[in-house]
């Protein structure tokens, strides 16, 4: 019966408002493997928090065949937390229109960020794991110090993107971290027993970052930490070449590094800061405070700048990623290039640097106007696209 009620969800699924594509799909195995791993421990009505979700699978799977009312679920990603309000209410209409019991009742959900109150009293938490240790390290960190003294936590993800230094992590802060029998490529870590944390959180972790005499913020599922990666170094040092803007924007902040360095660069120019990321956001904010630039950044977690009236903005800066989730694609920079070309009043520039087997070219052009390659090196080119009048 699950696994019927499984695959009628998951048939319904999809990505939007994220990257769509043929060889992109919204669940995979490892969703499956931690509902049914779930299950078969028995932890059907408890008290269940949702980490990770990217889509909605293990959330509305979660609401069907474990049945705990309502669910608590975090995702970092804004563009996680939309597709699962759409794919919540997908749900309800197919629900609907195939009369089945509960006449599309929707599933009872809450989105909350990773702290006490997504996981006060949690018994059983199902967590995607992260692609980085910082991150499960946070998340590790937060479900011993919050959640009740017998909480489980099930840790699922693809066997090719596990590794030993996850069980390390965890054992960390479990006394038994166990393995489960691997399917569909797909395995499972059973975490229980926590220990008692430590007197206060590691993250948000800060370094001083002696060559831009910077002191930068990170949670830890934000990408590079609280190090300078490479791309951003080398867009950097084309700040004297960029222009003041009224209103600047660092797309896809990370940690905020270009917007703290643009507003000092440039004290008379108002600086957002923004990402799909929760965490980069709130990194970006620390980052901001820590160097007492907190009055000249805003920060906004945001989808490709899905918020920002057109051609409000004097300036873009953009070190785009080329993957998404664990795979390479191009999608999410080509979004990003879309999204600057709109928001950006006619003559305002977008700096962008990407890895030089990328081919952003013809899109900046497209999407945004005249652009010149203002530098390449061996890994990446630097480029700056002036918006075309409208």
């Amino acid at each position: 019966m699950a696994a019927n009620t499984l695959a009628d969800i998951f048939q319904v699924l999809r990505r939007r408002p994220d990257i769509e594509a043929p060889n992109l799909q919204a669940w995979d195995a490892t969703d499956r493997l931690l509902l049914d791993t779930a299950l078969q421990l028995g932890r059907a009505g408890g008290n269940t928090v949702v980490v990770g979700d990217r889509y909605g699978a293990l959330t509305l799977g979660a609401a069907a065949v474990l049945a705990p009312a309502p669910l608590r679920v975090h995702q970092d990603l804004v563009t996680g937390e939309r597709a699962l309000r759409l794919n919540a209410e997908a749900l309800r209409i197919h629900r609907e229109a195939a009369a089945e019991d509960g006449s599309g009742a929707p599933a009872e959900f809450t989105q909350l960020p990773l702290g006490p109150e997504l996981l006060a009293e949690a018994d059983t938490v199902l967590l995607q794991l992260p692609k980085t240790l910082a991150e499960l390290e946070e998340i590790a960190d937060a479900v011993v110090r919050y959640a009740a003294p017998g909480v489980r936590l099930l840790a699922g993800g693809r066997v090719k993107h596990m590794s030993l230094g996850m069980n390390a992590v965890l054992e960390r802060f479990f006394v038994s971290v166990q393995p489960q029998l691997a399917r569909q490529k797909s395995r499972v870590l059973l975490a229980s027993g926590p220990k008692v944390p430590a007197s206060s959180p590691r993250f948000p972790a800060i370094e001083h970052l002696d060559g831009l005499d910077l002191d930068v913020a990170a949670h830890g599922a934000v990408f590079a930490g609280p190090k300078l990666d490479i791309g951003t170094r080398y867009l950097l040092t084309f700040l004297p070449a960029m222009k003041p803007a009224r209103h600047a924007v660092d797309l896809g902040c990370g940690t905020g590094i270009l917007a703290a360095m643009y507003a000092r660069h440039f004290p008379g120019s108002a600086v957002t800061a923004t990402d799909q990321s929760a965490a980069a956001v709130q990194s970006a904010l620390a980052t901001a405070r820590a160097n007492g630039l907190a009055d000249r950044i805003s920060v906004l977690q945001d989808d490709a700048l899905s918020t920002f009236a057109d051609g409000t903005v004097d300036a873009v800066l953009l070190n785009p990623p080329f993957h998404i989730g664990t795979g390479v694609h191009a999608g999410a920079g080509l979004k990003m290039i879309e999204a600057a070309g709109r928001v950006l009043a006619p003559g305002g520039e977008l700096w962008t640097v990407f890895n030089r087997h990328l081919d952003y070219l013809p899109a900046l052009e497209r999407h945004v106007g005249p652009t010149v390659v203002e530098g390449r090196n061996p890994k990446f080119t630097v480029t700056r696209s002036t918006r075309r009048p409208r």
